[in-house]
């Protein structure tokens, strides 16, 4: 049972390896020039053998079909052809390795934007369950295999391939017996480059996915890379980067010692069986039966051979390793993505914001058997605010991201307008709303293209416009950059009150119908949060606002407050209606805050 999953597996493999030549296929007039060049190339250095025995043979070489076809008569005429044989043998090889690259280039060009096409249309639930580092990897280090194994592994298996075919095909030409000699132990080498070559895959796949992990250590270390400092952390994360590449380390080593082991095994075979053939070749001369160009000839086609069945082993070891990594890849290739649409050829929903939540019950697909909503009904009319409140981990950032859906409901549904969110195409509505969320992520660009994010092709007097009604224009002028300035690494240059008007811009600029607003101010100082929430004020005017607090002052305003606990909808009302309720959660939290604050 065991085997016939181990065949299955061997077999979805070589299916998946496969299907990387479709990106090769769109330049296959390009490839076969290419390999029309490798073949000539081949040909022409397969001359090489031939010709240098006649030469070294001298006036003692008997007559042979090469004389006649070239007419040959001296040993001027044989070294001149010689060197006719590896100028058009350099030339043939140029054009082999330009072509082959020309037709690589593109093909990887296209698979790594394929492969970000498909991994940025994922589902959250997708990105959940992985690390950036591990992704990052299967973009970078996966994708650069499978280059270098168009680029050079492919083009060496068949160009080995090419010199083994001719030089059997000349051996049997000049001495059959001689042949079946040097031929005993391929059978052999061939069976154990089989084996060997499914050992090396395991081996790769499981080398590629250590070093996703080193990758994820260095993605996590520069991304929190202030909290590394401020906690004098950086020898623990440097252990931690030491131990992820020794494992590398001892999983290559491992590798390379198999490899090494099965070449050195190899090499002794081959060139065990050239000393055999040297020997019963001399033995062939001493008894007349052959001339002194024909052993040398077919001595030099031996070595040959030997040399390219040799390289053999360690091309279809790298070819392995590049099936690995075309295992991942498509694992990555297999997951089923969003159905996004292009936001140009998108319907304009022209939504109202009224939005429903109707009997909604959601679990979080990599926690299945612990429920965060549980059954919540309400409903926010038109350009209302709405806020939502409760104790950590009572789902209320949840609800914003089932809003944006984020995730598949496991219960319920969540009307707009009336309408199922499940009937209005995803991209389609996702551009009715914007998101400000306490975390601000920026892009290292400068601050007007982060603006510019809301509404890709803003003008910069749009731009601007959207920076001044966020507070912004006053600290974004005062840079001698000004729009121009860059942010740094996720806007790192920026302070968390810039950062969050710049998001608040963002948010003005796509002018949506529905405003998400998660904890926007509950990390800045006093100073700050009265320029954002000013600045949120005038972003919500007109539109539909769900604002998520964790400070209650920012939402007494609010034209509805739902307070959540354990999933589901305790209280809701106004903060007065709320406030007169004994002993109720919102004022249990409201009475906490102020305590603190005192």
């Amino acid at each position: 049972m065991a085997e016939e999953k181990k065949k299955r597996v061997s077999k979805e493999a070589m299916k998946r390896a496969v299907r990387i030549f479709k990106y090769v296929t769109p330049y296959k007039w390009t490839f076969s020039l290419g390999l029309i060049f490798l073949f000539l190339s081949v040909f022409t250095f397969m001359t090489f053998p031939s010709l240098l025995g006649r030469l070294l043979a001298g006036n003692e070489a008997e007559k042979s079909p090469i004389d006649s076809f070239f007419n040959l008569e001296n040993i001027n005429q044989v070294a001149l052809l010689l060197m006719v044989a590896f100028a058009l043998q350099s030339i043939f090889s140029f054009m082999r390795i330009y072509l082959f690259a020309d037709v690589t280039e593109r093909a990887i060009a296209q698979l790594r934007k394929d492969t970000y096409g498909h991994l940025i249309k994922l589902p959250m639930s997708f990105f959940n369950g992985e690390r950036a580092g591990e992704l990052s990897s299967r973009m970078s280090n996966d994708i650069s295999q499978l280059q270098d194994t168009f680029m050079t592994t492919l083009a060496e298996l068949i160009r080995q391939a090419f010199m083994i075919v001719f030089g059997i095909a000349l051996l049997f030409y000049y001495s059959f017996e001689l042949t079946l000699v040097m031929l005993i132990s391929l059978p052999v080498m061939m069976l154990l480059a089989f084996f060997f070559g499914k050992f090396i895959r395991t081996l790769s796949k499981a080398s590629q996915s250590e070093l996703a992990k080193s990758q994820v250590v260095v993605e996590e270390t520069i991304t929190g890379i202030q909290s590394v400092k401020a906690f004098t952390n950086e020898f623990l994360e440097m252990l931690r980067y030491d131990k992820a590449v020794e494992e590398v380390r001892n999983l290559a080593m491992k590798g390379a010692k198999w490899r090494g082991a099965f070449a050195s095994f190899i090499i002794f075979g081959l060139f065990g069986t050239v000393v055999l053939v040297i020997w019963y070749g001399v033995k062939l001369r001493n008894d007349g039966e052959i001339g002194l160009d024909v052993l040398t000839s077919f001595i030099l086609y031996s070595v040959f051979i030997g040399a390219s069945i040799g390289g053999v082993a360690d091309v279809f070891g790298k070819l392995q390793k590049a099936i690995g990594a075309t295992e991942s890849l498509f694992d990555l290739m297999e997951i089923t993505p969003e159905a996004l649409t292009q936001l140009q050829v998108s319907e304009n929903l022209n939504l109202s914001g009224k939005i429903e939540f109707k009997g909604v019950r959601f679990s979080y697909p990599t926690r299945k058997e612990k429920p965060v909503i549980q059954g919540i009904d309400f409903t926010i009319a038109p350009g209302q605010k709405v806020a939502v409140v409760g104790p950590s981990g009572a789902g209320k950032t949840t609800i914003s991201a089932l809003i944006l859906r984020y995730y598949s409901l496991d219960e319920g549904q969540i009307l707009f307008d009336d309408q199922s969110s499940e009937s209005f195409p995803i991209s389609s509505l996702r551009n009715e709303m914007a998101l400000v969320p306490q975390d601000i992520i920026l892009f290292g660009g400068s601050i007007a293209e982060n603006i510019a994010y809301g509404k890709p092709g803003a003008s910069l007097d749009e731009i601007k416009r959207a920076a001044e009604k966020a507070n912004a224009l006053e600290f974004i002028e005062s840079f001698p950059e000004g729009f121009d300035t860059l942010v740094g690494e996720r806007g790192i240059q920026l302070s968390g009150g810039q950062r969050q008007r710049v998001a608040i811009a963002r948010a003005i600029l796509k002018d949506p119908t529905v405003l998400i607003l998660d904890e926007a101010t509950s990390s800045l100082d006093s100073e700050s949060e009265r320029l954002v929430q000013d600045a949120l004020e005038k972003l919500m005017q007109g539109r539909t606002s769900l604002i998520i607090a964790h400070r209650l002052s920012t939402i007494r305003k609010a034209d509805n407050i739902l307070v959540l606990d354990q999933g589901r909808v305790k209280e809701q009302g106004t903060h007065d209606q709320l406030m007169k309720i004994e002993n109720g959660t919102y004022r249990n939290l409201t009475d906490l805050q102020l305590l603190d604050a005192s």
